[in-house]
């Protein structure tokens, strides 16, 4: 049986809010949680992007980021884009709620919004993941 490696951080965020970062190395995913946990709605972003936000208050709770080494790889044009291509199969009130949240403090410091025009009616909203603080300690990345 194989140990399991993780790795979590705390930080705040701009309002001063405690957020937790967990990191399974062995999985390739993050889970940032923000405040404490609760109740919440699962919305998928994309295939490999959860946000569960609290439908009541309008709240993220947290995000996922499965494969996240991939969604954070950089390009020779920058950070790596994808479209949020799951919202258009959301209620529309849930969705108008993911966006509001994901466009906004806490989340907005992982996690930024842009679009592609299509044309002049057709909008497509891309994401990409920020930078995260440091997960993995220098000794565990050093091999020691």
């Amino acid at each position: 049986m194989s140990d399991i490696r993780s790795y979590e951080a705390k930080t705040e965020s701009a309002e001063s809010e405690d957020i937790r970062l967990v990191y399974d190395e062995d999985m390739d995913t993050l889970d940032i949680f923000f405040g404490q946990n609760e109740p919440a709605t699962g919305v998928e972003l994309t295939d490999h992007i959860l946000l569960r936000l609290n439908r009541t208050t309008g709240c993220a709770v947290s995000l996922t980021f499965l494969h996240f080494s991939i969604l954070t790889e950089q390009t020779e044009y920058g950070p790596r884009s994808y479209p949020l291509d799951k919202l258009g199969e959301l209620p529309e009130d849930l969705r108008e709620s993911a966006i509001r949240a994901v466009s906004r403090p806490p989340v907005n410091q992982f996690l930024k919004m842009s679009f592609f025009q299509e044309s002049s009616s057709r909008h497509i909203p891309l994401t990409y993941v920020e930078q995260v603080p440091k997960l993995v300690p220098e000794a565990a990345a050093q091999g020691a």
